[in-house]
């Protein structure tokens, strides 16, 4: 079978799944018309006279239908998705949601957990709700730990608010916990069991030392709950992150030592690959088999089965296959990049791994160049991807997988042997402790280059950032593996070398120099950063280690200058206070770098913007007053605007207004565009929790400002983001003089430039662009 001709089949139905789950809309249509067109295709082949056209037909149905049968998954569901919507449980309403955990607990920011879960019921106030529907839920750290037998399969029941997600994702409801959670039934039967062996695996690993006691679990089973986040920044800075997560590399792994196994005691090969099998079926159980996990499994099943067969071309139409069938099954998977990092790095350990090895053999010994060749291979295929998320790429990534190469698997084996001898404490004990050497040289050597300099080079941003790199990967294909001894593909490959060289020099010089610029002189201490994009408003928060954006500015290029400035690179929750250009014009530039998007209401742009954030991975709601939720151990409120209000209509005066505390951030009150009517209304709805030290104002210090809302906030800084010699004459001399009745002191970025706020003693401190301020307040 030849590569490309089942190629097409994965490439329609990923973009059949995409559009579909991003505009469900389209998919009754969508599915309608391909099962007429698949069985047109199919009536083609029947009457097809020669064997050519008569494969061709077959290709095209089978490929329409699969498209088709992902639309249809989505049609069916549809209905009761947006009958979710419809509950009247939004709005920050106190609700309990019963529910039944189907995914691991996993750290979400710094002082929470998250996991998902499928509701059953959700009960406000004297109405109770049947529901049916698939959830991420949100608890503190301590409740999760307060919880016991918190794990798949156990029945929980959790107080907060809910909040309806639209998109391509899974889940249709977040459910953001209080301070509680209480476990109504514990897992059960063959769940009970693996839960045991897991909890009993943490447990172990947490009594030994250092940094390689957090990787064990991780390492074995996929469970990152212990990973602190210094290790985990260092992980993926160093490229290993994939390493705590359950990979295809684990599951190959399983299998082969299943396969080897068998292969000792001389079982016939059908037995080796039944039990390979069923070890993998095995694994994936011990795991949970959640979609990343069962995503690894088919992946890494696709890579034996090419391995077994021999044929890289063959495993390229299996693994197109194979895309095909799990999007046909689970059509949501199309907008996962965990999915589509997946496919990519099996796809380039089928095509492209095995000429990078046999090109650098001619220079390295044949170990080392294998060991070059697989991690070179992954890097190359998914960096395109990654700077999606991040735009930097690791400088030492290569190398930091190489060395760890040989401890990775060493840690695993031992640490799944541990994990499955828990009824044998002792035998147990030792195969951790045993883990914990090998777990220890992979930490160590993440935090080794992660702390060296330059251990990330600053990349292009999104969809021009992914294109650049995909093209440096060509390059270094072409330079690396020889296109054959004519003078022609000698000077191609020579010229390819000068690039490459060329490039990293440049790429490295460029970033040395943009990391030092940027950073010199920003606090590390900072807790808010008020970036300077001109007239516009773009205001980062940042609570150990999770970060929120509140607005965007319009010009990208000034977001990502001030994002670089203050050394952010993902976004955790991105607020559009309103879909004005000046606030959210340049928030399609941040696709596949945020993980959650809050809004104010919606606007023929606003549907545009948030259409972008979506296809890149985002969830978003709708702010209404009463919300709330956690950045780290910071803790915000939505103050504005009021649900179905119809005097406010999208726009300035139904900005969304955060009230945000606590997780060292000096208290604020962010106020949007509101006007002096809202701001009043604002006053009077006695919302406001308490004095503020810092507040954002109102629609960058025009004169149409409420007295009694400042007084009320009493903050002695206030900020205003605000372009030097806009055409509104912002900040008016009616706002200034009011904020100076009050006692506010103003610091404004048309004359400042970027501010640092953070709190130290008691008082603000505020870092300026163009000069320290000090301690205003």
């Amino acid at each position: 079978m030849r590569v490309h001709r089942l190629i097409p089949a994965a490439a329609l139905a990923w973009v059949a799944a995409a559009i579909c789950t991003a505009w469900t809309a389209w998919a009754l249509p969508v599915a309608i018309g391909g099962w007429c067109a698949a069985g047109g295709a199919a009536g083609a082949a029947v009457l097809a006279a020669r064997a050519g056209p008569r494969r061709a037909w077959a290709i095209a149905a089978l490929s329409l239908a699969l498209a088709a049968a992902a639309a249809t998954q989505v049609a069916a569901v549809a209905p009761g998705r947006d009958a979710i919507g419809d509950l009247p449980v939004y709005g920050g309403r106190p609700v309990v949601v019963t529910a039944t955990v189907a995914g691991k607990v996993e750290p979400w920011g710094e002082d929470s957990r998250a996991f998902d879960a499928v509701v059953s019921r959700v009960d406000s106030g004297e109405r109770s709700f049947a529901v049916g529907a698939r959830a991420v839920v949100t608890v503190s750290r301590g409740a999760a730990d307060a919880a016991t037998s918190l794990d798949v399969g156990a029945v929980v029941r959790v107080p907060g608010t809910l909040r309806p997600l639209s998109g391509p994702d899974r889940a249709v409801l977040e459910v953001a916990g209080d301070e509680t959670i209480t476990v109504v039934r514990a897992p059960r039967g063959f769940l009970a069991v693996l839960s045991g062996l897991r909890s009993g695996l943490t447990a172990r690993a947490a009594a030994l030392p250092g940094a390689g006691a957090e990787l064990i679990p991780g390492l074995a089973v996929g469970d990152t709950g212990a990973v602190s986040a210094d290790l985990d920044r260092a992980m993926k800075t160093s490229s290993l992150s994939h390493l705590t997560a359950v990979s295809g590399a684990n599951c190959a792994l399983v299998v082969g030592l299943a396969y080897a196994l068998l292969s000792a005691v001389s079982a016939p090969r059908w037995g080796r690959v039944a039990g390979g099998a069923l070890a993998l079926a095995g694994f994936v159980c011990l795991v949970t088999p959640e979609p990343s996990v069962v995503r690894a499994a088919t992946m890494a099943a696709i890579a034996m089965l090419s391995a077994l067969t021999g044929r890289g071309a063959a495993g390229v139409s299996i693994l197109s296959l194979a895309v095909a069938l799990v999007l046909a099954v689970d059509p949501w998977l199309a907008a996962s990049l965990g999915f589509a990092l997946s496919v990519a790095a099996t796809a380039a350990l089928l095509v492209l791994a095995r000429p990078l090895g046999h090109s650098l053999e001619r220079s390295l010994p044949r170990v080392l160049a294998w060991l070059l060749a697989v991690p070179a291979a992954a890097q190359i295929a998914c960096g395109p991807l990654i700077v999606l998320i991040d735009p930097n790429v690791s400088a030492y990534g290569i190398v930091a997988n190489l060395l760890a190469a040989p401890a990775a698997p060493a840690a695993t084996v031992l640490g799944l042997l541990a994990c499955l001898a828990a009824p044998l404490p002792l035998l147990a004990d030792g195969l951790a402790a045993l883990a914990w050497v090998p777990a220890t040289w992979v930490a160590v050597t993440a935090q080794t280059f992660a702390g060296l300099p330059g251990s990330t080079l600053a990349w292009l941003s999104g969809i021009p950032g992914a294109l650049g790199l995909a093209l440096a990967g060509a390059i270094v294909v072409v330079a690396a593996v020889p296109l054959g001894r004519a003078r022609a593909a000698r000077a191609i490959r020579a010229a390819a070398v000068v690039a490459v060289l060329g490039g990293l020099g440049a790429v490295a010089g460029a970033s040395a120099l943009a990391a030092w610029g940027a950073r010199a002189g920003v606090p590390a201490a900072w807790r808010m950063f008020v970036c300077d994009v001109g007239q516009g408003d773009a205001l980062l928060l940042r609570s150990e280690g999770a970060v929120a954006l509140v607005d965007t500015g319009e010009d990208p290029r000034a977001l990502g200058t001030c994002l670089r400035l203050a050394g952010v690179t993902a976004i955790d929750m991105l607020v559009l206070t309103h879909f004005d250009a000046d606030h959210a014009g340049a928030a399609e530039s941040l696709a596949g770098r945020v993980g959650f998007v809050l809004h104010g209401p919606v606007d023929d742009r606003g549907r545009r913007t948030l259409a972008a954030l979506a296809a890149g991975g985002a969830r978003h709601s709708e702010a209404a007053a009463g919300m709330s939720g956690r950045l780290g151990a910071a803790h915000w409120r939505v103050l504005w605007p009021r649900a179905g209000s119809r005097v406010f209509g999208a726009g300035n005066d139904a900005s969304v207004v955060l009230d945000v505390r606590g997780g060292g951030l000096p208290p604020a009150v962010l106020l949007g565009d509101l006007s002096a009517a809202p701001q009043g209304a604002l006053a009077r709805s006695g919302a406001l929790g308490g004095p503020a030290v810092v507040v954002k104002v109102a629609h960058h210090g025009s004169a149409d400002q409420d007295a009694a809302l400042y007084e009320l906030i009493g903050a002695p800084v206030g900020v205003v983001s605000v372009g030097a010699g806009n055409p509104h004459g912002h900040p008016r001399a009616a706002a200034l003089d009011l904020l100076e009745e009050l006692g506010v002191r103003v610091l404004r970025t048309d004359r400042l430039g970027a501010l640092a706020l953070w709190e130290e003693g008691g008082r603000v401190r505020v870092w300026s662009e163009r000069g320290e301020v000090g301690a205003p307040g």
